[in-house]
């Protein structure tokens, strides 16, 4: 674990670091396994709560704004509204920043209203739309729109939701709008942007009404877009398909088995499966969480229970769906899921025991496990070399486009804390990367050679030629799509991987079909892979509808 003086990096020497030359950062974590991690940037001055990949190969990073300064200074003061007396009236540091993959390198940005627990989506343009938050933040809406130039900033609408919404998830819809559902004591759901008179009002879900309890564990749902159009809604321990245009449920799902909730702060985690060509089925996984009651022993008790050890996958296509239970290689509360190219899920970050909230959790759990969806049961999950950093309560993680992953965050107190607590705030950006990006695996790696502009531009069930190069095949080589996504609390929102069907026309041309709808791919941007067996090339990004 890193020294606090390392955590403690002057401001003065923050602000010069985007502009000096890419730190090498070092190899890290060990153990058994594979996949090998790397510290990219000891401290970016904010820790990671939310994170987000953007079409140009930026991520946008944030915080709340009400945890007093960072260690990143903003430029000038600007005036932070909002009635929470934790906030600073005048704040001279950041709470976001955008970090430059490419580079290796990171600006500060300027968000005003609390981004604290607040959800986001990409729009099909590319732009970040993010909504809520808590205090001057509740109903705000702010806008990120990509550009090369680094004068972009955060633009902020105070006023634009109908309700507050604190602790929510977005979805994507096939029409390019995203679906904002549930938040604390918000048992309805909206839409943004406000596109017509319809759009104005929330929508009561009574859904949520019914899985709210005592310390409401139906917070952040699981929401996957279901290749009929509809709504697969996740909340505490149990599931509907929602209609959400006609506002009606259409399925009721059996609760997992157990009843254990799975959700905030249990906070679990879930990921819609990757998709076949032209999919008639689809399937989640929920995976780990705390017990019923973990909460309340932790916060009034200060007892700590063992976190949940099971995931639960189900056919959400079928008309008799059903659960089927397995185990994790080792209890975890607050994993992230990433959808990896391959086809694969990554579970990273973490505890062992307690649940989400401040000061809730202890025995981090530093190393991650690889789900292969297509393996047997009892025979689906692989441990991965183990982090050297403890990634708690209030961390992230997101796929890059060169098939690594990005891990930030942990900041399990009321403030940034770094001395006389037993996990100091986290700044630091990590890397992750897979056992298919090992150098023994390099003559394996596919390379995309043609198309080579980007964004690739395609419609829906369009035709359309990769070009690509490797050194050993070794089967059939397929084409994967993923959806970048906004990772906050467990919950990677809009996340979605589809395999492609796919011809070999001639040695080294591969003719793909793109996905045949919104319904199955939502309008936007997504990475496109070429997969020599589990080992993805470099991703080129694409914009379907």
């Amino acid at each position: 674990m890193r020294s606090s003086n390392q955590r403690r990096c002057c401001i003065f020497f923050l602000l010069l670091l985007p502009f000096l030359s890419p730190a090498n950062g070092c190899a890290c974590g060990g153990g058994g396994g594979g996949g090998q991690w790397k510290v990219l940037q000891p401290s970016i001055g904010v820790s990671a709560m939310h994170m987000q990949l953007l079409p140009n190969d930026r991520v946008v990073i944030f915080d709340r704004t009400d945890s007093g300064p960072s260690n990143l200074s903003l430029p000038g003061c600007r005036f932070r509204g909002g009635s929470n007396k934790k906030a600073l009236r005048r704040d001279c540091t950041s709470h976001s920043v955008e970090y430059d993959v490419a580079a290796d390198s990171f600006r500060p940005l300027t968000v005003l209203t609390d981004t604290w627990c607040s959800s986001g989506s990409l729009a099909p343009d590319g732009a970040l739309l993010q909504t809520g938050g808590y205090s001057s933040g509740e109903r705000a809406a702010r806008t990120f729109h990509p550009c090369d130039d680094y004068t972009c900033d955060w633009e902020e609408h105070p006023k634009a939701l109908a309700v507050r919404r604190w602790y929510a998830s977005n979805q994507v819809l096939p029409d390019g709008r995203a679906i904002v559902v549930g938040g604390r004591r918000q048992f309805s759901y909206e839409f943004f942007p406000k596109q017509s008179k319809s759009d104005s009002a929330a929508v009561y879900f009574r859904f949520l009404v019914e899985t709210k309890d005592a310390v409401e564990n139906n917070l952040y749902p699981f929401v996957h877009l279901n290749i009929d159009g509809n709504l697969f809604v996740f909340a505490n321990n149990r599931a509907v398909l929602l209609d959400y245009v006609k506002n009606r449920v259409v399925r009721k799902y059996p609760p997992i088995p157990g009843a254990e909730p799975r959700n905030y702060p249990s906070s679990g985690s879930s990921v819609l499966l990757p998709l076949a060509p032209t999919p008639t089925e689809a399937e989640v996984l929920v995976c780990g969480g705390a017990p019923l009651g973990a909460y309340l022993d932790a916060k009034m008790r200060r007892k700590f229970r063992r976190a949940l050890d099971t995931c639960g996958r189900i056919k959400i296509t079928d008309a008799a769906a059903e659960w089927t239970m397995e185990a994790m290689p080792g209890p975890r509360v607050m994993g992230d899921m990433v959808l990896l190219p391959s086809g694969d899920v990554l579970l990273v970050n973490g505890a062992a025991v307690g649940t989400s909230g401040w000061e809730l959790a202890r025995s981090p759990v530093q190393t991650p496990a690889v789900y292969r969806p297509a393996s047997p049961a009892g025979a689906r999950f692989e441990e991965q070399s183990a982090a050297s950093t403890a990634r708690l309560y209030h961390s992230s993680a997101v796929l890059l486009r060169d098939g690594s992953v990005l891990v930030g965050g942990s900041n399990p107190h009321v403030n940034y804390s770094f001395y006389g607590v037993e996990f100091p705030t986290e700044l630091s950006l990590d890397v992750f990367s897979p056992a298919y990006l090992s150098a023994g695996n390099a003559e394996f790696r596919p390379r995309i050679t043609s198309p080579a502009s980007s964004p690739l531009r395609l419609s829906y069930g369009e035709r359309f030629t990769l070009e690509y190069e490797v050194a050993t095949p070794i089967e059939e080589v397929k084409v994967t799509m993923v959806a970048p996504a906004f990772t906050t609390h467990s919950f990677s929102m809009n996340q979605r991987a589809l395999f492609l069907e796919t011809a070999e026309k001639e040695g080294g041309i591969l003719e793909a079909v793109a996905p045949e709808s919104g319904k199955v791919a939502p309008p936007g941007f997504y990475m496109v892979f070429v997969v020599n067996g589990h080992v993805p090339s470099e991703g080129v990004w694409a914009r379907i509808g």
